[in-house]
């Protein structure tokens, strides 16, 4: 196994597990640093998919205690029976979408162009949404009405798109609902949780026939650093939101993604 690959697998590990928990698109960032990296194939996408599952297990591990504890105490408890039927609630929305789309999507929209174009324009939604500063009705994640997490579910479907963001549309749909910031990241993170592990055992279950011994090098150093750099991306961005606004975030995203625009169509035109 050639040293340079298993820098690429720790490259885009570190790129899935910093960014697939905050507003600025996972997916996006993974297809710009796989061009970058000149890192292509059927082996490459299932590489893609299998290091999300390392960023699933940080969230698994930073809530563990909630997510046992909503588990076990679904029957009598009136908070963990609302956050469980929230969150399949939210699921089904990009999940139907999603497993009729997929196809589609994955020929058409997975190219930089639109990873681009849908950092800006998500940039702009995130301006806008934090320039009217929507009133806070929902404090907590437990306060979360059945009918708002149905709303939040209906703004995932918008991630689809590569580069508008899962954690994105999430965030900023339920924060636009009236949800507070904190409220609007948790429930985000929890809705991460089936989403991006039905997502990806779809995805490799249809890949399962390309995997060879070969790849588990390759796949573990991606892993592994997708864990270790979520687990630290999802502490910090806690901290951050409960003081910060996300217009940052919005900056950043219309900035790389008008850089990017600027760059790609330069070299079409001149390609």
């Amino acid at each position: 196994m050639p040293l340079y690959e298993l820098f690429k697998a720790f490259i885009l590990g570190l790129v899935e597990g910093a960014t697939e928990f905050i507003p600025v698109s996972s997916t996006g960032h993974l297809i710009l640093a796989e061009d970058a990296l000149n890192f292509h194939g059927r082996s490459a996408e299932t590489f893609a998919v299998f290091i999300q599952l390392g960023a699933i297990l940080a969230i698994a591990w930073v809530y563990r205690e909630r997510i046992f504890s909503a588990l076990f105490t679904f029957v009598h408890n009136e908070d963990s029976r609302r956050l469980v039927i929230n969150l399949f609630v939210a699921f089904l929305p990009a999940a139907i979408i999603g497993l009729l789309t997929h196809r589609w999507i994955k020929e058409q929209l997975f190219n930089p162009f639109t990873v681009a174009a849908a950092l800006v324009v998500g940039g702009v939604v995130i301006l806008i949404v934090e320039r009217y500063k929507p009133r806070t009705r929902i404090p907590r994640v437990d306060d979360i009405p059945l009918f708002t997490a149905l709303g939040i579910g209906l703004a995932q479907v918008l991630a689809l798109v590569p580069g508008v963001s899962r954690s994105g549309a999430t965030i900023m749909g339920a924060y636009g609902l009236g949800c507070s910031r904190v409220a609007a990241t948790e429930f985000s993170f929890f809705l991460a949780l089936p989403v991006m592990l039905a997502a990806s055992t779809f995805d490799l279950w249809q890949s399962r026939d390309l995997l060879t011994m070969g790849d588990i090098p390759v796949f573990a150093v991606g892993f592994v650093t997708a864990f270790v750099s979520a687990l630290v991306v999802v502490k910090a961005f806690l901290a951050f939101v409960s003081r910060h606004s996300f217009v940052g975030f919005a900056w950043y995203r219309i900035i790389v993604g008008a850089i990017l625009l600027a760059y790609y169509g330069f070299y079409h035109l001149n390609g």
